[in-house]
């Protein structure tokens, strides 16, 4: 009798029991694997064979296909389903690798259909395509999505429309991609007056002169461009190109190798992050003539809190206005190269309540230890932290970096410094020897962080 109670209890265990759930709920279930995943539950049985029909995302890139052409097949079997089932697609990613086939027209359909299902929520295609003859080009449906919340499109085409409205989305990145002309772009961007997430990523030939971004909504704004090596940059016209932002809700800036000509920033009153990635440019003419404009682009980030800065942008602000200060600025991140280090005190000289201070150098550049002349008022009365993200060798010009700011900040409660591999292999006495340096601040903690 126990032995027949044991089987049974064996065979309960054994049952199946995610089949005899309902098929919404087997798709939320496979929701959570990746797509290809999803898909190999097909093989199951009869039934399986459509259940992964009912997931809510897909996710595919075309490499992981045969051929291009399996690519396509897969895709208008899913959308077929997808039609006499009423789509509940909400999430769409593709990424588009082959170039060597003719049948491009069907990513457009593909995302004409999905768009007009008013269901889709997130919506990604990425092409990777070379050749600008074989770019996806995006319906007209797509900038009239009730749904939409996300958008992210790579390297794709889009052309002319007359009206956009996407009521929903908040989040857009734009990257590398070929705009019909400079106006479809800025209606495109304006139109979206929910959006609070906003990057673009622009090539020197997509048709844009001026970025222009006119938003009461956006809070986060990224901007710059991507150079590819076999690129002529001769043929950028950068005397004509800049960038005009409007924006009163701005929290989040920052520019990426953003080397147009002009750059004028206006109403930017919430403000309170900015950063600058790689090259930096602002034509000079832009800076000779009207006095007000010259200070424009500096004068709208002038309430920042938080700033990441690079060397020739710092220059860049000594050169423009002498006088001007970052009354607000509290935290900055910095990197900095060439000889003169000197260049460091000056800027801080502007930043008179800085509280917070990391700081990346290019050590090789330095032929003899910099020496610092002045001692900006916030080491004097502001500065509590201090970090130097460049790998610590303990040579002369990174010890006297570091004791710059411990003979000099009254209020500093941390030095942070980033041990080399060879520093961490010295003996403890070397290392507590070089931690020893008098302090202007009784509160202040030298601390070494053993990086990789």
């Amino acid at each position: 009798m126990e032995e027949r109670k044991a089987s049974e209890g064996f065979s309960n265990a054994r049952e199946d029991l995610i089949s005899k759930l309902h098929d919404s709920l087997i798709s939320q279930i496979l929701f959570y694997l990746p797509t290809k995943e999803a898909v190999r539950t097909s093989v199951l049985s009869k039934r399986w064979n459509i259940v992964w029909l009912l997931i809510p995302r897909l996710d595919l890139e075309s490499y992981e296909f045969p051929t291009y052409n399996e690519f396509v097949v897969f895709m208008d079997k899913f959308l077929d389903f997808s039609k006499g089932e009423n789509s509940c697609l909400h999430k769409l990613r593709l990424s588009i690798w082959e170039e060597k086939n003719d049948q491009y027209s069907s990513v457009t359909r593909w995302i004409d259909f999905v768009a007009a299902t008013h269901k889709l929520k997130h919506l990604d295609v990425e092409s990777l395509i070379v050749k600008r003859e074989c770019l996806q080009v995006m319906p007209v449906s797509l900038y009239i999505s009730q749904t939409l919340l996300y958008l992210r499109l790579h390297r794709v085409l889009l052309g002319s429309f007359e009206s956009v409205s996407l009521p929903c989305l908040k989040t857009m990145h734009l990257e590398t991609n070929i705009y019909a002309n400079e106006t479809s772009l800025e209606l495109l961007i304006s139109s979206c007056h929910v959006l609070e997430d906003l990057s673009i990523v622009r090539k020197v030939d997509d048709n844009v002169k001026v970025l222009r971004v006119h938003s009461q909504s956006i809070n986060s704004l990224s901007v710059g461009y991507v150079f590819p090596e076999s690129q002529d940059l001769s043929r950028f016209d950068r005397v004509n190109s800049g960038v005009l932002i409007d924006a009163p809700k701005l929290k989040y800036l920052k520019f990426i190798k953003e080397i147009s000509a002009s750059k004028i920033i206006s109403n930017l009153c919430s403000l309170v992050k900015v950063g600058f990635v790689g090259p930096f440019h602002i034509q000079r003419k832009y800076f000779n003539g009207n006095k007000q404009m010259a200070s424009n682009f500096f004068t709208g980030i002038a309430r920042v809190r938080d700033m990441s800065i690079s060397y020739s942008v710092m220059k860049l602000i000594l050169k423009v206005e002498s006088s001007f200060h970052f009354g607000n600025l509290t935290c900055l991140e910095a990197k900095l190269y060439g000889y003169d280090v000197k260049i460091l005190s000056t800027f801080l000289e502007r930043c008179p309540n800085l509280k917070s201070i990391v700081l990346d150098f290019d050590y090789s550049s330095f032929v003899t230890a910099p020496s610092f002349s002045s001692v900006p008022q916030c080491l004097l009365s502001s500065i509590e932290f201090v970090e130097i993200k460049s790998r610590f060798n303990g040579r002369p010009v990174e010890i006297e970096v570091a004791k710059y700011f411990v003979k000099n900040s009254i209020v500093l409660k941390k030095l942070v410094v980033h041990l080399s591999h060879s520093m961490q292999n010295k003996s403890f006495v070397d290392l507590t020897n070089l931690f020893t340096w008098p302090r202007a601040s009784s509160m202040c903690e030298i601390v070494h962080v053993n990086d990789c």
